[in-house]
């Protein structure tokens, strides 16, 4: 079942307050922000200022701003138009010039080979069609760019973590009811097929995974529940990092090949990863 979007809609207020359920994705940011940093700079060797980003899916701006703090020239696009109206805000007060428009993966208002970077995080598990996303994907991205990716595994974990612990137990549940359909969850594997499909290389991969051990990632929630954490700060309590397990969630990248420079094909999927 694709995610409602007029969930998004109710709660676009709270993409930039602390206490807030849609804040509590900022508390994701260190870890996928800071692997999707390290992948452009350190692996791939690119310079970050002055290129061109999109942003699929970008709700309030959480990391639309990351990018162009970086000096990215950045454009982001959502189907809420209430969260585009937050993400316009936000960035505004703080001085950044990023470009917002209503759209969906589906269905990219950019011309061909716009942009050297795009990115999805949190979105590809709920949208309408994966297949027609990724080939809008690969036509807006220039020829030697690279796609950026995060999304959860479907497996027996992620349905007891995701569904079951963080969304339908009433005494630890962090999210609305239905906001995920673990039937939606994509393996590995299948993304992989899927970006080859459509003519990209897939390259490297690994889990995010909590770190906090099973009691305290319970503490959390419960502390939550009672209204003595913040959505972000049980989020945070949960320390969220890089693990080479994927069966939870996941996050990785892949390039476009540029036929007149020559991509060589990358290596290094982590083991586990089908």
């Amino acid at each position: 079942m694709p995610v409602d979007n007029t969930v998004y809609d109710r709660m676009a207020d709270s993409w930039w307050e602390e206490g807030g359920f849609l804040h509590a994705l900022a508390a994701l940011n260190p870890a996928r922000f800071g692997y999707m940093r390290r992948v452009l700079v350190e692996e791939l060797h690119l310079v970050p200022a002055g290129l061109r980003v999109l942003d699929i899916g970008c709700g309030g701006g959480l990391l639309a701003e990351e990018f162009a703090r970086l000096g990215c020239a950045v454009a982001g696009v959502d189907p809420s138009k209430e969260s585009l109206a937050a993400a316009r805000r936000h960035a505004a007060s703080q001085g950044l010039a990023i470009r917002y428009e209503c759209a969906a993966g589906e269905a990219l208002p950019f011309a061909d080979e716009s942009f050297e970077i795009v990115y999805c995080c949190d979105v590809l598990e709920h949208v309408t069609d994966l297949r027609q996303v990724i080939a809008e994907t690969a036509r807006v991205l220039r020829p030697g760019g690279a796609y950026l990716y995060d999304t959860i595994n479907r497996t027996l974990q992620s349905r007891l973590i995701v569904i079951k612990l963080l969304q339908e137990w009433r005494w630890t549940a962090l999210m609305p009811p239905q906001l995920h359909d673990w039937h939606m969850f994509i393996r590995p594997a299948e993304l992989r097929e899927e970006l080859e499909h459509h003519g990209l290389v897939p390259g490297g991969l690994t889990g995010l995974k909590p770190r906090a051990n099973p009691f305290r990632l319970v503490r959390a929630l419960r502390r939550r529940k009672r209204g003595l954490l913040s959505y972000a700060a049980a989020v945070r309590e949960m320390d969220l990092g890089e693990s080479p397990d994927t069966t939870v969630s996941y996050i990785g990248y892949a390039r476009k090949p540029d036929p007149t420079a020559g991509v060589p094909r990358l290596k290094g999927v982590a083991a586990g990863a089908a």
